[in-house]
Formats: structure tokens, sequence, C-alpha cells
């Protein structure tokens, strides 16, 4: 499905507890073309919801707000406990509302998910919400083959957001020409390797040791120059994946916002450069959860 999303997400995870600064960011995205706010109601206790729904207030319609449910905070607030049961869903939703001052959410994923959960309960919760217009759709986040391959088989999913960068290549075996092939968008998260890809020192990654974490770094570093900064190459080796609708980006400053922003504009790596990064290291692939 072609939905309306940017192709650069704004990741408001990582927004602190300064609501002025935090619509002062949103807004600069939007200006520049950034439309696609994801958070989740796990996040901060659920004030990253309400402090993104104080940041869209009157801009509500150029705004496609995406969050997650799943997670549910004990009474105590020592952690959180995994429910994707109907009723829980229902309940949660109108909390996501609320803090987020909308009547709608365009994009609501669940935040997680095993092959042992009531799966086809969860399904009915999402067809509900959108039957009552409370969402428009509905998706998982998710990094779990077998887990994805059963969404996209009983239920009407758009969209799957998945880990996926030069040092998380694992989709590639499976998941992402699976999803191509239902057209179900892949909204693509941690595409800077925590940093790894672009200023962070070299530590293991995954099954990655730091020598290999290094080479795909510098890798990144040779492609970048002063028409793509180093963050700019590792958005375009994610986004010139065909099945990749966006890049979910954690973005807290407005430094790392305008850098995200020339994303958007940078020049595509050519053909021969994007199988040169594919080849500095060795693929990755699932073990887990096949």
């Amino acid at each position: 499905m072609n939905l309306p999303i940017s192709r650069i997400g704004f990741g408001c995870m990582s927004l602190g507890a300064d609501d002025t600064l935090n619509s002062r960011l949103l807004h600069r995205a939007l200006e520049a073309g950034i439309n696609t706010f994801d958070t989740a109601d796990l996040y901060n206790h659920g004030q990253n919801e309400i402090t993104i729904g104080k940041a869209i207030q009157g801009k509500r319609t150029r705004v496609f707000l995406a969050t997650k449910v799943g997670n549910q905070w004990r009474a105590d607030g020592s952690g959180w406990d995994w429910n994707p049961r109907k009723d829980y869903i229902l309940t949660a939703v109108e909390d996501s509302l609320r803090r987020l001052q909308t009547d709608y959410i365009d994009l609501y994923q669940l935040h997680g998910g095993t092959i042992d959960d009531p799966i086809d309960e969860t399904i009915e919760a999402f067809e509900l919400l959108r039957q009552q217009g409370k969402i428009l759709h509905y998706g998982i986040s998710s990094i779990r083959p077998n887990v994805i391959r059963e969404y996209g088989r009983r239920s009407k999913i758009v969209t799957v957001m998945m880990q996926y960068s030069l040092l998380d290549r694992r989709p590639e075996e499976s998941c992402l020409p699976l999803l191509q092939q239902h057209h179900i968008g892949v909204l693509a998260r941690g595409t800077l390797a925590k940093g790894l890809l672009v200023n962070k020192p070299a530590a293991p990654y995954l099954h990655y040791d730091e020598n290999a974490v290094q080479k795909a770094a510098a890798a990144i570093q040779s492609l970048s120059g002063p028409q793509r900064s180093t963050a700019q190459t590792a958005l375009q080796f994610v986004l010139q994946n065909s099945a990749v609708q966006s890049a979910v980006t954690g973005i807290s400053n407005a430094q790392q916002l305008e850098d995200i922003i020339g994303a958007l504009h940078a020049p595509a790596l050519l053909p021969e450069e994007m199988q040169w990064l594919r080849n500095t290291i060795p693929v990755n692939r699932y073990t887990e959860h096949r």
C-alpha cells in the first residue's frame, strides 16, 4: 500500500522532556517535508505521546502519526509486561488518543510479538478500531520472520517496522522480499546502527566484532563528502532498497535534524557503490524465530 509517509520518519523516542524544544524540532521537520512522527505508549511512560500531542495542535492534518501498543506498564512503575490481548489494546488506544490530543491515529502498531501470541485476537482488535475510525491503518514492529509471515498471511497490516542497516542486513534474506510481494511497506529503524556507522567508536554489534564494525563505518565514510554526510550515506543505503518505504530515525537536537533533513535531497548511491558497501562485510542472517 502506498501510504502518505515521508521517506524519512522522525523517531520521537529520542526526544527529551522540553516540550518547547520538541515542538520546535517537530515543526522544523514538518516544514522540511518530514511528516511521519513515530512514537509509542511505552516511551517515557506516555510522556512522549504527550509532548507530540502538544506539538501537533493546529497541524494534525499535515502529520502522519504513528504510535504503538502491547507493552503494559505495571501499576507500581517497576517495568512492563507483554500484553497483545484484544481487551488491553481497546483500552490502551483510548489513552494514546487522549495523550496525543487527537481522535484518530494514522498508523497503530503492535510493539513486538511472538509466534505464541493470540494473533487472531490481536488482529480482531485492530480491525475493530479501524472500523470505528480510531485508527486508519495498522502494522507491527517486529524483526521475527515467523511473526511477520503470520501477520502478512492473516491480517491487513500495511507496514512492518524492523531494524535494517549496513550492519543489520538480516531482513534481506526473506522479510524484505516477502513484504514487497504482499505490498506491505517497511519502516526501517536503527539505520545508523546506534551511531556506529556515523560517529561513535567501533564496538561489537550483533554478531559483528569491533573490526567488522570498523570496516563498515570506514566504507560509509569513504562514500561521504561535501554533498553527502556519513549519516546521509548510511540512510541512502537503506532507502535505496525498494522494499523500504521510510527510514525512521531517532532525532534529539537541531544539528541531528538538519543532517537528517539533508538525506531527503542527498545524491543517490550508484549501483556499484551499493554493491561495494554490501561486499564490505559478510551479510548476517536470522538464527532464531525463522
